[in-house]
């Protein structure tokens, strides 16, 4: 490359053997300098020695190229066709995904719902258990309707089989 020349940055007053090197232009205390002629060095040399040397391509090999590129109408088409089904199919995509947002969206708010029912019905049977009086209950039961505490030998037990209760289908024997 003759009449090349490269910026490089070099101490000040280094000489670089057969370089020719020159001042550049600007202040004094500017340590870059210029080199020209044959010994600059090529920045590209390593990737041209990687690069594999072109062949020549003969002129039917490049002719079958470019009809490789040339777009027909019935391909055009098929791009066309296939560009409206890819449209169809992304368009149906979104409308499900849209729907199942809506769907998480209106569990949420039933199950925010059920929350507050819930915390409701808590507030209201702690209300009425709370409210209830047993010593008045217990007053009307054995005053008013002569009832009595169960004796030892009155109380039957019933082995229950898996159930959290007992029906009673006849009268239970004396």
């Amino acid at each position: 490359m003759a009449g090349a020349a490269k910026r490089v940055a070099t101490t000040r007053g280094a000489g670089a053997g057969n370089r020719q090197a020159s001042h550049a232009r600007g202040n004094a205390g500017d340590r870059t300098r210029y080199i020209q002629g044959n010994t600059v060095r090529k920045l590209d040399v390593q990737r041209q020695m990687k690069e594999p040397p072109r062949k020549k391509i003969s002129n039917s090999t490049r002719k079958n190229r470019e009809k490789a590129f040339y777009m027909n109408f019935p391909y055009v088409m098929f791009l066309a066709s296939a560009l409206v089904v890819m449209g169809i199919v992304l368009s149906g995509y979104i409308q499900l995904q849209s729907g199942i947002t809506r769907t998480v969206e209106h569990i949420s708010r039933l199950e925010s719902e059920l929350n507050e029912l819930k915390l409701s019905n808590d507030e209201e049977y702690s209300r009425i258990t709370s409210s209830v009086d047993l010593e008045e209950i217990r007053r009307i039961a054995i005053g008013e309707l002569g009832m009595r505490y169960a004796k030892e030998g009155q109380i039957i037990g019933y082995s229950t089989e898996g159930s959290d209760y007992v029906r009673q289908f006849s009268d239970i024997p004396d």
